[in-house]
C-alpha cells in the first residue's frame, strides 16, 4: 500500500465503525485462502479447491518467474520450491549451459555488478530523464531554441518541476510521519506499562484489564487502528510505519535526487539495449523483502508443515532481480522477461511499475517475445488509487501500436471487508485497463530470515493471480496462456454491489472498476477448467 494512504487511514480511523465479522476474518493469518460462501470474505477458496476438486488429480511442475527486488533463497518455506538450472554447476565461475549467464543456478540479478556489489537504491525514471536533459537545456530560454528542440525543452521543464516537487513532498512527509510514528511508539509503550503486558494484541486492546477510563479510550482507539488494517497486534502497525518511513526516506534522499547515481555498480551502459549479459547471480540482493513476500504468496511450501501456504503446490520459482528501491529500468525489465522465457518460465509475475517509460519499445518487444513463446504475464495495477484508463502507467496494458497484449493480466486489489470497503483504497483501477481484482490487503506471507508478515498492495494481489494460473497450468498442463487468461477472467466472481472508489467517499458499482467487474476465485477457475476438459473429451469421444 502507498505509505501516505496507510497513514491517512490510520489518522482517520477514530471515526470509522467497522463490522465485527470482517475484522475477525481480516485477522486470519491467510484470509486470501478462505471461501466466500463459508467464511463471508472474498478469498480465492484455495483449501476448498484442493480438498474438493484436485485431490484425485496428479499435478506437473510449473516454472514461475518472479521479476522483483530479490528472494531470500534460504527461507524455510521457499528453499524447496526454488527453480534450479539443471545445466549449471554452482560456483564454478563457468557458463556451463552457454546461456550467457555464469552460475545462474536459481535465476539472475540484472541490477548487480560482476564484482558482487548490488544496486539497492535507484532514482525515479522522471529524475533520470531530467538528468539526461539538464546539460542540454539548463539556463536556456525556450524562445532561443529551434522548433525541433522546443518540445524536448518543454519536457525538461516538466521533469524538473516534477522532481523538485516530489522531493520536497517526500521530505515534508518524512518529517511529519516521523513525528506521528514517535507518538505511536510512545502510546504503545505507555499502554504496555499500564496494562502490564509484553505485547498489545487485538484481544488485549478490545478488552483491556483496567478501570482507568483514559487507558480504555486509548486501547479502543489503538484497537480500531490495528483491526482495521488486519493486523494481529499494535506492534505490527509500528513495524509497518517503520518500513514506510524507510521508503519515504529513500524517495527523499535517492529517488528524486538528481545528484544520486548508482548504476555504475552494474558497469553496463544503461542506454545500450543490445547488452544482455551484465549483472551477477545473486538473486537475494540487499533487501529481498518484497520479492520474498511475493514468492511466498505464489508457492510457499505446502508440504513442510511450517510457516504459510502458497496458492500453488507444484511450482518452481525462478528468481530474477531487476527491481531496485526506486524505478526499475526498461532495459532490465526487458532482459528479465527474455531471461525468464529462454530458461523455461511458463508464467511471469511482475509486481512493479512506474509512470515514465523512455525505452518502452524494448519492454514491448520482450512481451511480444513472451507472447510468441506462450508465456503468461501477470502485472500489478499499482498503488496510487488512480484511474488507469486516463493515467499513464508502465508496463502498459497495450502495446505501443494500441493493440491489446493477449498474454497479460493486470490485477487490482481487494480487502477482506465484505462491504463498501471491499476495494483496497490504494488500488489503481480502470474499466478499460484492469482485468480483475484479487486479495491484496494484509496478506500474510514469507519475509527474509525465515520471517512472516502482513504486507499490502497490488504487488500482493498479482501473485495471488499468478498462483491461480500456476495451479491451472499444473493440473491441466494442456492449457495455453490464452486458456489460462480466459478461464481466470471468465470464472472470476462478478460483484454487483456499491463500493467506495479508491481513496474517495464516492460509492460506485464495482463493475465500473475493471473489465470483468469481478474477483478471481481458484475454485471457480478449476471447476471451469474441469468442465471444459470434460466437454472436450466428450466431443472427441
Amino acid at each position: 500500500m502507498a505509505f501516505k494512504t496507510f497513514v491517512f487511514r490510520l489518522l482517520s480511523l477514530y471515526t470509522i465503525t467497522l463490522a465485527g465479522s470482517s475484522l475477525s476474518l481480516a485477522q486470519s493469518s491467510q484470509w486470501f485462502h478462505l471461501d466466500a460462501k463459508t467464511d463471508s470474505v472474498w478469498g480465492i477458496s484455495t483449501d476448498r479447491t484442493y480438498r474438493e476438486l484436485l485431490n484425485n488429480r496428479k499435478p506437473t511442475p510449473v516454472i514461475v518467474a518472479v521479476i522483483d527486488g530479490g528472494i531470500d533463497s534460504t527461507h524455510e518455506d521457499l528453499k524447496r520450491i526454488l527453480w534450479t538450472n539443471p545445466k549449471e554447476i554452482p560456483g564454478n565461475g563457468i557458463d556451463d549451459d552457454k546461456n550467457g549467464y555464469v552460475d545462474d543456478v536459481h535465476g539472475w540479478n540484472f541490477i548487480g555488478g560482476k564484482d558482487g556489489r548490488n544496486v539497492q537504491y535507484e532514482t525515479a525514471e522522471v529524475t533520470r530523464q531530467y538528468v539526461r536533459l539538464r546539460p542540454l537545456y539548463e539556463g536556456k530560454k525556450r524562445s532561443e531554441l529551434k522548433p525541433a528542440q522546443q518540445k524536448e525543452y518543454d519536457l525538461f521543464v516538466k521533469y524538473r518541476k516534477d522532481v523538485e516537487k516530489k522531493r520536497a513532498e517526500y521530505q515534508e512527509q518524512y518529517q511529519s510521519y516521523s513525528s506521528f510514528s514517535n507518538q505511536l511508539v510512545t502510546i504503545i509503550s505507555g499502554l504496555k506499562n499500564a496494562l502490564g503486558v509484553s505485547k498489545l494484541d487485538t484481544a488485549t486492546l478490545r478488552n483491556p484489564a483496567t478501570d482507568n477510563d483514559f487507558v480504555k479510550k486509548a486501547a479502543a482507539a489503538l484497537y480500531e487502528m490495528t483491526a482495521a488494517q488486519g493486523f494481529a497486534q499494535a506492534e505490527d502497525i509500528q513495524d509497518e510505519l517503520t518500513r514506510g518511513l524507510e521508503d519515504l526516506k529513500a524517495k527523499a534522499e535517492y529517488a528524486y535526487n538528481p545528484d544520486f547515481e548508482s548504476r555504475s555498480i552494474v558497469g553496463d551502459n544503461p542506454d545500450d539495449l543490445t547488452q544482455t549479459n551484465y549483472g551477477n547471480p545473486d538473486i537475494t540482493g540487499p533487501d529481498p523483502l518484497h520479492g520474498t513476500h511475493v514468492a511466498g504468496i505464489i508457492a510457499a511450501d505446502r508440504t513442510n508443515n511450517v510457516g504459510v501456504l502458497g496458492v500453488a503446490d507444484q511450482v518452481k520459482i525462478m528468481a530474477i532481480r531487476a527491481v531496485p528501491d526506486g524505478d526499475e529500468r526498461d532495459k532490465d525489465v526487458a532482459n528479465a522477461i527474455r531471461y525468464a522465457v529462454n530458461n523455461g518460465a511458463q508464467i511471469i509475475n511482475m509486481s512493479f511499475g512506474k509512470d515514465v517509460s523512455p525505452q518502452r519499445k524494448a519492454v514491448d518487444d520482450a512481451m511480444r517475445y513472451a507472447l510468441s513463446k506462450g508465456v503468461l504475464l501477470v502485472h500489478a495495477a499499482g498503488n496510487d488509487n488512480k484511474l488507469l484508463d486516463t493515467t499513464a502507467s508502465f508496463p502498459a496494458d497495450r502495446f505501443m501500436d494500441g493493440s491489446a497484449i493477449p498474454n497479460l493480466i493486470t490485477v487490482g486489489a481487494v480487502t477482506a471487508k465484505n462491504d463498501e470497503h471491499l476495494v483496497a483504497s490504494f488500488s489503481n483501477y480502470g474499466r478499460k485497463t484492469v482485468d480483475v481484482f484479487a486479495p491484496g490487503m494484509s496478506i500474510y506471507s514469507t519475509t527474509p530470515k525465515n520471517g512472516y508478515d502482513n504486507l499490502s498492495g497490488t504487488s500482493m494481489a498479482a501473485p495471488v493471480v499468478t498462483g491461480i494460473a500456476a495451479v491451472l497450468k499444473s493440473y491441466f498442463p494442456k492449457l495455453t496462456y490464452a486458456d489460462l487468461k480466459r478461464i481466470i477472467e471468465k470464472s472470476a466472481v462478478v460483484q454487483n454491489r456499491k463500493v467506495l472508489r479508491p481513496e474517495s467517499d464516492e460509492l460506485v458499482d464495482f463493475t465500473e472498476l475493471s473489465k470483468t467487474g469481478a474477483i478471481v476465485n481458484l475454485y471457480e477457475a478449476v471447476k471451469l477448467a474441469q468442465a471444459e476438459e470434460a466437454a472436450s473429451a466428450e466431443k472427441k469421444g
